[in-house]
């Protein structure tokens, strides 16, 4: 069933208003007629069954016929990803919002390709498109946070004051791996760090250290860095959400 998410201003009582560009796919792209059915999220959690009413150009309303909480982790993760190509961060932000990712937060690293942070915020309505169609396509409540974009040593203070569990995947690290620590511990909410292609300086590691990030390893091999983003939020997930 194809799944919406809308503005809280559109559910008014029992019906629905959907948005032009929604009632453009919906009439045009997907060919639905009043009576058929899709899923309607407020991206507050509740999800709601909803029966289309009018269906035509520019113009598509619906009746909710059934309300109920939508799946979300049960665990709060934020995602703090070096910037990079763009094929590359769009993939992680799409495959970790899959995985149960609830907020992303770009970042400058002394190796990332992009160094201000600037030229990314240009790109901020393309993001916030495919985390909001990769919600509704895998069954998320709500649509993950995108917050703005940090230098790294800006992101490592923000992680300290709003999450207990920080950890930092690092191929340097080789004693303390990903799954015994998840193992030993359990938290609510959780950050992981993931650096760049040329990964972190011996200098960025150590002030994310001193800062209470612990480093792990995700196993023997050298992961590319959108592989170990999703790794690392998969296991996350796995163990806790």
């Amino acid at each position: 069933m194809n799944r919406f998410f809308v503005e809280s201003q559109a559910i008014q009582a029992d019906n629905v208003v959907f948005n032009d560009q929604q009632a453009r796919q919906i009439w045009r792209v997907l060919r639905m007629k009043p009576g058929d059915q899709c899923i309607v999220l407020d991206n507050l959690g509740g999800e709601m069954t909803v029966e289309l009413a009018s269906c035509k150009e520019g113009i598509c309303t619906g009746r909710i016929l059934e309300r109920k909480r939508a799946s979300e982790p049960a665990i709060r993760l934020l995602m703090i990803l070096a910037l990079t190509q763009r094929e590359k961060f769009e993939w992680m932000l799409q495959k970790c919002t899959e995985v149960g990712a609830g907020a992303f937060l770009p970042v400058v690293t002394s190796r990332t390709l992009v160094q201000s942070p600037a030229d990314a915020m240009g790109k901020y309505e393309r993001w916030g498109t495919i985390l909001r169609e990769a919600a509704e396509q895998c069954g998320r409540g709500r649509i993950p946070e995108l917050l703005p974009v940090m230098e790294l040593d800006d992101a490592v203070r923000y992680a300290g004051k709003e999450y207990k569990t920080r950890l930092l995947p690092w191929e340097g690290e080789r004693r303390s791996h990903i799954k015994e620590y998840l193992r030993g511990n359990s938290s609510a909410n959780t950050v992981v760090l993931i650096g760049p292609e040329g990964g972190f300086s011996e200098e960025e590691v150590a002030f994310a250290v001193k800062a209470g990030f612990t480093p792990v390893t995700l196993g023997e091999r050298i992961l590319r860095m959108e592989t170990a983003a999703v790794v690392a939020g998969a296991l996350v997930m796995y163990e806790w959400g």
